[in-house]
């Protein structure tokens, strides 16, 4: 969901020296976030073994047999709500419509994807120890 925590998480685990990809943004998707691009993504996983890839899209189930694991990065939705107005690096969330549309997904998608994932983090904690977690994986 925006406002998790992923991009904070995937600059961290950049930083420790991790190849890392946020399919949000550079053309992974058709600009509307769904889907990935299939076959960028099938090179991508061909040719990095190690690989933190983040992004939601409704075709990910094609490649979860590609990945050792699938995180799922989570918040209460007033949290989400909260951090999604006070960021400076992405527009999204901050109007009316965006908002509706985050409760929306969180009621609606999250559930989905908790049932598909294999870890579950608390973005609540701080990055440094959900990086060692994702590590730790």
């Amino acid at each position: 969901m925006s406002g998790a925590g992923k991009s904070t998480l995937l600059r961290e685990l950049a930083r420790r020296g991790h190849r890392t990809v946020d399919t949000d943004y550079d053309g992974w998707t058709d600009g509307s976030g769904s889907p990935w691009d299939e076959a960028r993504m099938s090179r991508l996983l061909a040719d990095h073994d190690d690989v933190v890839v983040s992004g939601t899209t409704d075709n990910q189930g094609v490649f979860y047999d590609s990945f050792e694991h699938v995180v799922l990065l989570t918040v209460p939705v007033e949290v989400l709500l909260e951090r999604v107005a006070l960021r400076t690096d992405n527009p999204y969330g901050r109007t009316a419509d965006d908002q509706e549309e985050i409760r929306r997904l969180t009621t609606e998608v999250e559930p989905l994807l908790r049932q598909t994932a294999d870890v579950e983090l608390d973005g609540r904690h701080p990055v440094g120890a959900l990086a060692d977690a994702v590590e730790a994986l």
